[in-house]
Formats: C-alpha cells, structure tokens, sequence
C-alpha cells in the first residue's frame, strides 16, 4: 500500500493504541467535551401527521463539518420530513460526550465523525449504534507558520497542534508522522515532532502568541489560523483516493433504530433534502449554515474564514464506507488492533430506498450492512 494511502487509513489503529482513548475519540476535537445544555427545540410542522415518537433528539457539534444539521435545522427541512414528530437538539463540543449522550438515551440520532462510531460499535459488541448515512467529506488541513516551515520535511523538531489526544486528526497526524519514520510518543506528545494537543477554540491565540509552529485541524480552524498569516501546507484529502474521506455521517442508537424505524427514515429523508439543497444552493446554505453557528456561538464567521472553509467541505449522502473499512484494515495490519468485527455498523437500506426514489445512484457498505 503506497505511504500516503496508508497514512490516514490507521487512524483508528492509533487510536487503539493509546489506553482508555479508544473508546473516546473525538468526531472532530472541536472544543472542550461539554454538551450544550441549551437545546434547540424545532418547531414542529403545522398540521403535520405524528409519527411513531413524540420527539426525535439530535446531536451535532457547531461546525462547518456538520453542515447537514446546522442547515437542515435551520430551514427546517428535517422537520418538514418528521411532520407532528418534534425534533429536540443539543450540541456538542467533542465526541465522547456525544456517544455517551447517545448510549444513555439523551439523544437518538448523532452527526459525529469516524473514530468514536467505530469505537462505540465495538465497545457495544455491535449493539450499540448503527451509521445510517454520510454527510460531510474533507476540510481538514496542515498549515504552518511560513517563515518557520517551507516543506514537510521542515516540520521536524517544531511544534504541531491538534484538537485532542486521540482524536481524528491527532492519530492522523502521529500516522503521518510514522510513515515519514520519526518517533512520537502519542501519549505525551513528545518526540521529533512536538504535538501539541489544543482546544480549536484557543489554538488560533496560541499560534499568534508564537508557542505553535501550525496545526493539523479541520475547518473553520484551519482557515482561521490561515487569516492568522499561517499557510495551508497540506490538504488530507490530497492522502486519500478520489480525495474523499468521511468526517462526519449520521448514527443512530439501534435501540431507537429498532422502535422507530418510520422516524429514522424521515431523518435521513431531511438530510438528503438538506445535502440536495445545499449543494444546489451553496451561497444560500453558507450563509444559513453561518447564520446558525450565530445562533448557538454567539457571532458570525467572518467572510474571509467562512469562504474558504466552506470550500473545503463536501456534502454528500455517501458514508464512504470504504474509507472507514480501509481505516480497520490497515490498523489491523500495523498489529495495532485486534481485529474488529464491523458487519453491521452500517444499515444504509433506508437511505438506498430514499436515493433511489429520488432516481439517486445508491451507496455502498463496503460489505459491513447489516445482514
């Protein structure tokens, strides 16, 4: 396998690798592990049929990656899909706390990245959740102080941050590293490269301040640091075929799933909507997307960090099944990982039914459906 395929497909491997962070990988790394307690309750559709629950509660996190269920929410597209059915939101800083909100039943359907779905499922023994859809592929990047790193090569020795110790870019870059040959210790950090593990929220001041040298970071971070005067020295989808990998798709708690199958499908029916719209509309959907990261931050992206974040980000139906199963196989390769069984973290027939209806191609499980 050629080094660069390689190097973000063990992102889970690393993961293993790191005591008591395999069953806490982050999503994205975005911010502290704090719910926010605030929930956004949609209204619910005038004169809309119930469906089988009363409620549906929706995780998310408040980031550009979660495209799908910032506008989704925002237009109400999702809800159009429920009827009588209320959606209830949260959102969430990191991605433990949102797999535990959704194994204690505080949420039903999740918007949340690879490592902590793939964690969850095996922690479960298979039980615990299934990945019912895709949403969000790219916008994650290494971008460096320019006068301090020209080349790759330069990054030895310097100071590199990621959002959290184990999470999605962080065991992508101790890969990357590892393919290069130097040593990292993923626990501390410390090695020929000196990772720095930041909250996204600081590391932009951090950067300024001179004690980081760049940052390996999904958006709008990336583009933050950028407006900082940092250069965008790799793109990770450049490491990945056809330059896709997921970053963000939707889970549900299979305990849910098996109770509401009608509500599940409605979900997933406003998110295609959404995905269509939003790629059909891409300057609307921005500003709506930013128009609800008002809402629940408190301001706005500015213009210049917005736009090309925004670029970055594909919006998609397709889970990109093979890249998750990549990721296993590779980890399992490197003897970083016992061999997971996966078969049956996707159940992608609802989603299928809806694309196809649509006369949308169908996505594939990568042979990890459900039976």
């Amino acid at each position: 396998m050629p080094a660069p395929r390689s190097t973000v497909r063990r992102s889970i491997a690393a993961v293993a690798a790191l005591p008591l962070l395999a069953l806490a990988a982050t999503a994205c790394g975005y911010g502290s592990e704090r719910a926010d307690d605030g929930a956004d309750r949609a209204n619910v559709s005038s004169g809309g049929k119930k469906l089988s629950a009363d409620t549906v509660k929706i995780g998310y996190f408040p980031n550009l990656t979660h495209a799908t269920a910032l506008v989704g929410i925002q237009e109400g597209t999702i809800q159009k899909e429920l009827g009588g059915t209320k959606i209830e939101s949260t959102t969430f800083n990191a991605g433990p706390t949102e797999i535990e909100a959704l194994n204690a039943g505080s949420i039903d359907i999740g918007f949340i990245g690879p490592s902590p779905a793939v964690n969850a499922y095996v922690k479960s023994q298979g039980k615990g959740l299934r990945i019912v859809a895709g949403s969000a592929s790219g916008g994650v990047k290494l971008v460096v102080n320019p006068d301090k790193i020209k080349t790759l090569d330069d990054l030895k020795g310097k100071r590199i941050a990621t959002p959290q110790i184990g999470n999605t870019q962080d065991v992508a870059f101790l890969n990357w590293i590892s393919e290069k040959g130097w040593k990292v210790d993923p626990q501390s950090g410390k090695g020929d490269v000196s990772i720095v593990r930041s909250d996204n929220k600081v590391t932009p001041d951090a950067y300024k301040s001179g004690s980081l040298d760049g940052a390996w970071v999904p958006e709008p971070t990336a583009s933050k640091l950028v407006s900082e005067g940092a250069k965008v020295l790799l793109d990770e989808k450049d490491l990945w075929p056809d330059k896709k990998f997921v970053i963000t798709h939707i889970i549900v708690s299979q305990k849910f799933l098996d109770q509401h199958p009608d509500v599940v499908e409605a979900v997933i029916k406003g998110s295609v909507s959404t995905n269509k719209w939003i790629n059909d509309n891409p300057e609307e959907a921005k500003a709506s997307a930013n128009k609800a990261l008002e809402k629940l931050s408190g301001k706005p992206l500015p213009q210049e960090i917005l736009d090309p974040a925004w670029e970055s980000i594909e919006i998609l139906n397709d889970p990109l099944a093979t890249t998750l199963k990549t990721q296993s196989e590779s980890a399992v390769k490197a003897g970083l990982l016992k061999d997971p069984d996966l078969k049956g973290i996707y159940d992608l027939g609802p989603l299928n039914r809806i694309l196809k209806a649509e006369g949308q191609p169908e996505v594939a499980d990568a042979g990890l459906g459900v039976k």
